[in-house]
């Protein structure tokens, strides 16, 4: 069973691993994940899930935990995250990395780098919040809690557009790299992100109530 899933597990590990610094090793992720996987064979209840699906979200839990512990973000790149995000957050439509450098004075590559650091802090927030929604399930204090967050997210999507929702829809629930999105929208892979940038940053302003999106 765990083998039928190691295509999978590799793809996660490699589709997270494209805005991640060359330091993080594409293996460890792969192993993070097949540890994990193996971890929740015990816990798998047929009647609440598919295998895959039950799997495969641990195996991104397991994945994006890793991550968490081996924080390795500067401090000059956490203000170039900030600016960037704000940038974004007060544009009226998507803008460009080149327009990005120009409203916050820093460099091209130094925008590329941070909005890829950006993109990662985002899936880390989404992903954290799923795992509130999902597997926090004891209790009725946690489960009002649950009830309560999903209700504040359908609210939050429900006010982004159509392409944001669809954009999102694509990543999240069908997915899909930002490269098959690309190609399903025909537009380019930084487009898609700044996409879904944006519409991470809507969210997390309306469910967290973070004044800056940052």
């Amino acid at each position: 069973m765990i083998r039928s899933l190691l295509p999978f597990i590799k793809r996660t590990a490699e589709d997270l691993a494209q805005t991640l610094p060359p330091n993080v090793e594409v293996d460890d992720l792969i192993q993070e994940g097949i540890v994990a996987a193996l971890s929740s064979l015990e816990r798998y209840d047929p009647s609440k899930a598919s295998f895959t699906t039950f799997i495969m979200k641990r195996v991104k839990g397991a994945m994006y935990d890793y991550l968490r512990k081996i924080d390795w973000m500067p401090r000059n790149l956490r203000k170039n995250v900030k600016m960037i995000e704000r940038a974004i957050y007060e544009s009226e439509e998507f803008p460009s990395d080149e327009e990005i450098a120009r409203k916050t004075g820093l460099e091209l590559k130094e925008v590329v780098r941070a909005r890829n650091e950006m993109m990662r802090k985002q899936l880390l927030m989404i992903d954290a919040m799923e795992d509130e929604i999902v597997l926090k399930t004891e209790g009725p204090d946690e489960n009002a809690y649950r009830e309560l967050l999903v209700e504040e997210m359908k609210k939050a999507i429900e006010k982004l557009s159509d392409k944001e929702k669809l954009v999102l829809s694509l990543r999240f629930e069908k997915d899909l790299s930002l490269k098959e999105i690309a190609k399903v929208l025909d537009v380019s892979e930084s487009r898609v992100s700044q996409i879904i940038s944006k519409s991470l940053l809507k969210i997390k302003k309306e469910v967290m109530g973070d004044d800056q999106a940052g």
